[in-house]
């Protein structure tokens, strides 16, 4: 399939273009064989499936169609005016100094900080917080091109040892090293295939979960069974570390392990999806103790924030959907013997729990936004802690019997900022606050409720410029996620403010499937309930439209991995809703997702198309199944060659089937990261290539001219 037209080199000459010069970016899609053989039956209804061998990453077949899908997606971006512009804008935006929350560890401090350009951000420490700092770890040492990266983390209790995570090119799986703080050496221990894993101090050595190796070419793509914890002694030999727990006779369950802040007591979690789990604990301070159930089954979620003394704290939406703090002793583990410490609020969900300066600090959301509440040591409610504006907390840290804490705190239009809190008086000031260029004096963000299709209320961020005109024009992007129990709350990117920068309009949807308000919103939009989280992704468009904030020729959607499955499915039943649209790193094939590394563990979302029930509510909407010969939005898919979370097989079956049955010409690219995964610890320099190139892409297929610089 042919889309013609002319070259532009200049910014220049796009401000007197007309909109024929937009059509005229020739395309040519590379040949995608079409291997009419393979079919699946499932229930007496058969399904073709002529790409599959796109699944197979490592041929060569799949390589070369890679090789050349880049050549034609870069060929194309190469040829707008104004992508150049739009990078040297964003890289302007990123260019400032990022500071994480400090937090103390054998009585320093620590905090991560980015110049503001680097690749990874870097660890420092210093032995009080007006003192200079030093460089612990610099991930952007790791690997020439910043590819590697530091993930999970954990200091032994005497701040003495460091053992951490590295990330290769975006993959989950972890090689754990272990670095004396002291003579500033790497041990010689080194663990390989550690995977969704935490790190867990006890005495000389620590927990942590670790996968069987997998067989050679199959790292990225092989299912991922044989979760087990082990405990690695320092100056030990990895492969000998004790199994301390696994369920052989359940491969596909997942196991993690903590120890409390006083290495007294180890809990062990098991689960088989990504919400709901198993609760463990073991006091280690007794010997020969054993593992005591506090929940043997997955309906609902546990999360042992630490101990008063022989009692653990608890964070549980057990009989409570919006989550409740319990106290639970180890010897009177059955629900109806637990404390409630802080009962469930019905209209606020309870995110995360802190223990700092003898209080309890609770992270809630409220409508979507960030709520601090705090507690004393009985549960009796002490105050709220204020709050710059409408926007999300962070990381909390502080010690459990120090005043000082700190927070750290974003908006739509606030990059990341740290704040020292006062725990006992609950004040709260600046401790580092970045400077960019950039005045968000000029922008606002509303929140504004619309009705979806079945007359449930959902809420939706607007950011935008102040006293704006609602005359349809304006370029704007809507962004959403919808799955997982996971919540969306404001955020600050420098991608977005180049799109206001523009007159443009940003737009956030908090729809059922995420977190926003308790676990009965995740459900309504689970299984098949799943058009659900669609019908309200749409009518979040059909508002901002009605509301002539935009018009589907100005319409951008956008979203990542669930959010890449909202989008997809969202451009196949409503194509004529949006100009422009972006599935990233999507779940686009519903029928084989659970085939695939981790994929099995999002059937409680989903369902699987080998249950009789679930599979024609998969087969409705799966977005590779429900693509007509008809004309879609402009559309770029993004996905990455070391994806192993959601494998980028996934992208690759939707961009050849997208090609070959698109009609009229708008272009159909897929966008492949070499050396990244599914977003963790992305390099910024890849960050901002990518951004760059979806705002180009995204104002040139709505027909703008030229943009501001």
């Amino acid at each position: 399939m042919l889309i013609t037209a002319c070259q532009q080199n200049s910014s220049k000459n796009a401000s007197s273009m007309t909109d024929e010069a937009f059509n005229k970016i020739t395309v040519t899609y590379p040949f995608s064989r079409k291997d009419t053989t393979v079919k699946d039956t499932y229930f007496g209804q058969t399904i073709a499936d002529p790409y599959r061998w796109l699944e197979d990453d490592q041929s060569a077949e799949t390589k070369d169609w890679v090789q050349k899908q880049n050549l034609v997606t870069f060929g194309y971006l190469g040829q707008i005016p104004y992508r150049d512009n739009i990078r040297e804008r964003l890289q302007k935006l990123s260019n400032y100094e990022k500071y994480s929350a400090p937090f103390k560890k054998g009585g320093k401090y620590y905090f991560f900080k980015n110049d503001g350009l680097q690749n990874q951000s870097v660890l420092y420490v210093q032995e009080s917080l007006n003192g200079p700092a030093k460089i612990v770890l610099d991930p952007n040492t790791f690997s020439t091109d910043g590819t590697t990266s530091l993930q999970e983390m954990g200091f032994s209790k005497d701040g003495r040892y460091l053992a951490y995570a590295i990330s290769k090119g975006g993959s989950d799986w972890r090689t754990i090293v272990v670095r004396d703080l002291q003579t500033e050496q790497n041990l010689p221990d080194q663990i390989e295939w550690a995977k969704f894993t935490s790190i867990a101090w006890k005495d000389n050595g620590f927990y942590y979960t670790r996968y069987p190796a997998p067989k050679a070419g199959a790292e990225l793509t092989a299912a991922n069974k044989g979760s087990a914890i082990y405990y690695h002694v320092l100056g030990t030999d990895p492969s000998k570390d004790a199994v301390v727990y696994n369920d052989p006779a359940h491969p596909d369950y997942y196991f993690g392990a903590l120890t409390t802040e006083d290495e007294r007591f180890l809990m062990i979690t098991a689960s088989e999806s990504t919400s709901g789990n198993s609760l463990k604990v073991k006091d280690l301070s007794k010997n020969d103790s054993k593992f005591v159930v506090i929940s043997g089954g997955f309906e609902n979620e546990y999360s042992v924030i630490d101990n008063f003394g022989d009692e653990l704290l608890v964070m549980t939406n057990y009989k409570a959907p919006n989550q409740q703090l319990v106290l639970v002793h180890p010897d009177r583990s059955n629900p109806d013997q637990w404390k409630t410490f802080v009962a469930q609020d019905t209209a606020d969900v309870l995110q995360s729990v802190d223990v700092c300066g003898g209080r309890v600090i609770c992270n809630y959301l409220h409508n979507a936004a960030s709520l601090l509440r705090v507690y004393v040591s009985d549960g009796r409610y002490a105050g709220d802690v204020t709050l710059p504006e409408i926007g999300s907390v962070g990381a909390v840290s502080g010690e459990k019997d120090e005043k000082q804490a700190f927070f750290s705190f974003t908006s739509f239009l606030r990059p990341v900022t740290v704040y020292a809190l006062d725990v006992p008086t609950l004040k709260s000031v600046v401790f580092k606050a970045p400077s960019l260029d950039f005045n968000p004096d000029l922008y606002t963000t509303e929140q504004v409720w619309y009705t979806s299709k079945d007359g449930t209320k959902v809420p939706v961020f607007i950011t935008g410029k102040k006293n704006m005109a609602k005359n349809g024009m304006h370029p704007a992007l809507l962004y959403g996620y919808g799955g997982f129990n996971v919540p969306l709350s404001p955020s600050f990117s420098a991608s977005r403010i180049a799109l206001l920068e523009n007159d443009g309009v940003y737009a956030l949807a908090n729809i059922r499937g995420g977190g926003e308000f308790g676990e009965d919103w995740h459900k309504a939009g689970t299984k098949c309930q799943k058009q659900n989280v669609f019908d309200d992704f749409i009518g979040a468009a059909e508002y901002i439209i009605a509301q002539k904030y935009t018009s589907a020729e100005r319409l951008a959607i956008q979203g990542g991995s669930n959010g890449g499955l909202l989008v997809g499915a969202c451009m196949t039943q409503r194509p004529d809703l949006f100009a422009v649209c972006f599935p990233q790193v999507g779940v686009l094939d519903m029928l084989r997702y659970h085939k695939f590394t981790i994929g099995y563990a999002w059937a409680v979302d989903y369902g699987r198309s080998d249950n009789k029930d679930e599979f024609p509510c998969l087969l409705r909407y799966s977005p590779l199944h429900n693509v007509r010969k008809i004309s879609y939005p402009a559309t770029m898919i993004t996905t990455a060659d070391h994806d192993d979370r959601v494998v980028p097989a996934h992208s690759f079956k939707y961009a050849a089937t997208l090609q070959d049955h698109q009609q009229g010409n708008r272009p159909i690219l897929i966008r492949i990261e070499t050396s990244a995964g599914h977003g963790a610890g992305k390099p910024i320099g890849k960050q901002i290539e990518e951004a760059s190139d979806m705002l180009s892409f995204m104002f040139w297929n709505m027909k703008m001219p030229s943009v501001h610089q």
